[in-house]
C-alpha cells in the first residue's frame, strides 16, 4: 500500500449512516491503519514507484510457478562463515532484551537483502523472506524487544499465515525461537486465542518444505509447541547453550510448586529450578532437540540442514482440502 492510499468493506459515508461515528478515509483504512493495525498491508511504500519496486523485490524471491523450486541468486557468502558476534547478542539475564534482527542478518547472506513482510502488525513476531547459500528461505523469529517476544492472537495470525505462504511456494522455514509463552489475559482467552493460537501450529504440521528451527533462549510451554517443534515435525531441532527449554520458568513454576515458601526458601528453589531444568541438556537427553550449538556456528549448521534437505517431498493422501481451525 501507499502512504495515500485506503481500502475497506464499509466506506466513510457507510460507517457514519449506520453508527453515527464520524471518520475520514485514513483513519478508517489508510496504509498506517493496515500496517499497524489490521495486517492487511504486507509492505507499505511511500509512492507507486517504490511499492513497485516492493513488489519486485518480493517476486523475485518466489517460483514462476508454486511446483517450481524458488530461483537461486549467486552468493559470494560463504555457507560455512562463522559468527562470533552470536555469543554475545543474548543478555545475561533472563529478561533482558535484544533485537533478532542482528540473528536474521548473521544467519542470511549478507550480499541479498533480508525483505521483511508486515514489519509493523504485530511486531513480537518477525517474519520475512532471506538468501541462505542463494537459496529463498522464509523467517519466523520471535522478537524479544516488542512484548517480550510473546504470542498473542494477532502474532499467532502473522505467523500462520507467513508458514502457509511459504508452504505454498516451495520456501524452507527457518525459525528462531525466544518466547516466555502466551501472551495471558482476560481479552485474548474470550477472543478465542486457543482457536488462533492452532492456526499457527496447525499451519507448520501440514508445511511440506523444509524446516529448521533454532532455540536461542527461551522456549516455553505451549509456545514451544507452536513454534515448529521437534514433535510438529521439524526436521532439524538445535539450541543454543542459553536456550530454556522448559513449561514455564522458575519464577512461575516455584509459585505454584511451593507457594507456601518463605522468600529465602522461593530463591533457593528457583536457583536449582533453574539449573536443573533451564538448559537445553535434558531437552536433548529426550530427543526434543537434535544438538546443542555453538551460537558461532549457526549459518553453518543451518546451510548445511538446507542443503541436505533440498530433495525433501513428502508424499501426503489426497483430499478435497485441510479442516484447519479457520
Amino acid at each position: 500500500m501507499t502512504s495515500d492510499s485506503y481500502a475497506f468493506v464499509s466506506g466513510p459515508a457507510m460507517v457514519s449512516q449506520l453508527t453515527g461515528v464520524t471518520i475520514d478515509a485514513n483513519r478508517l483504512g489508510g496504509a498506517d491503519v493496515h500496517a499497524l493495525r489490521t495486517g492487511v498491508c504486507a509492505l507499505d511504500a511511500d509512492d507507486v514507484e517504490q511499492a513497485m519496486f516492493l513488489v519486485a523485490e518480493l517476486l523475485a524471491l518466489l517460483p514462476a510457478q508454486a511446483d517450481r523450486e524458488a530461483p537461486r541468486a549467486p552468493s559470494s557468502d560463504r555457507p560455512g562463515r562463522l559468527c562470533p558476534e552470536m555469543r554475545a547478542i543474548v543478555p545475561d539475564t533472563p529478561t533482558g532484551a535484544y533485537d533478532v534482527r542482528r540473528v536474521i542478518s548473521a544467519i542470511v547472506d549478507r550480499d541479498h537483502q533480508f525483505l521483511e513482510l508486515r514489519g509493523r502488525w504485530a511486531p513480537q513476531l518477525v517474519t520475512g523472506i532471506g538468501r541462505i547459500c542463494g537459496q529463498p528461505v522464509g523467517v519466523v523469529a520471535n522478537q524479544p524487544q516488542a512484548m517480550a517476544g510473546t504470542l498473542d492472537i494477532a502474532a499467532a495470525h502473522k505467523g500462520a499465515r507467513f508458514v502457509t505462504f511459504c508452504d505454498s511456494f516451495s520456501l524452507p522455514i527457518v525459525t528462531l525461537v525466544d518466547t516466555p509463552g502466551f501472551l495471558p489475559g482476560k481479552d485474548q482467552e474470550w477472543r478465542g486465542m486457543i482457536r488462533h493460537g492452532a492456526q499457527l501450529v496447525f499451519a507448520y504440521a501440514e508445511a511440506t518444505v523444509p524446516r529448521v528451527c533454532v532455540i536461542l533462549r527461551k522456549a516455553y510451554g505451549g509456545a514451544y509447541i507452536v513454534m515448529d517443534s521437534r514433535t510438529m515435525g521439524s526436521d532439524l531441532c538445535v539450541a543454543w547453550p542459553s536456550a530454556e527449554v522448559a513449561v514455564m520458568g522458575a519464577a512461575g513454576a516455584v509459585q505454584i510448586l511451593h507457594r507456601r515458601a518463605s522468600r529465602e526458601e522461593a530463591a533457593a528453589l528457583e536457583a536449582d529450578y533453574s539449573q536443573r531444568f533451564l538448559t537445553p541438556w535434558v531437552a536433548s537427553e529426550r530427543g526434543l532437540i537434535d544438538d546443542v550449538i555453538d551460537p558461532a556456528d549457526t549459518r553453518r549448521v543451518v546451510a548445511e540442514a538446507l542443503g541436505a534437505l533440498r530433495s525433501k517431498t513428502e508424499h501426503l493422501v489426497g483430499r478435497k482440502h485441510a479442516n484447519g481451525p479457520l
